[in-house]
């Protein structure tokens, strides 16, 4: 629930930054950024409901954590854009 909750969080504080942005540049930026959040947060709960619901199934579990690993790819390249940016 934690990782929902720091997504949702993100999404918001983005969507808010480009719906307040004064250029269209940075209403691109935020806009690519909300989304992300939003994607990720969508992945994220699909996941968690995949896993509560197919306890047993360890096919399924290796393809639930190969797919957390792909998520942690997207969040390293995330921050990777962050730290380029400063």
């Amino acid at each position: 629930m934690e990782k929902l909750q720091i997504c949702s969080e993100n999404y918001k504080k983005w969507k808010n930054i480009a719906l307040t942005a004064n250029n269209l540049e940075e209403v691109k930026k935020a806009t690519s950024r909300a989304f992300f959040w939003l994607e990720l947060h969508s992945a994220f709960l699909f996941l968690e409901l995949l896993e509560k619901t197919k306890k047993n199934d360890n096919n399924l579990q290796l393809k639930v954590l190969k797919a957390k690993s792909i998520i942690c790819k997207k969040l390293v390249d995330y921050s990777e854009e962050l730290l380029k940016e400063l």
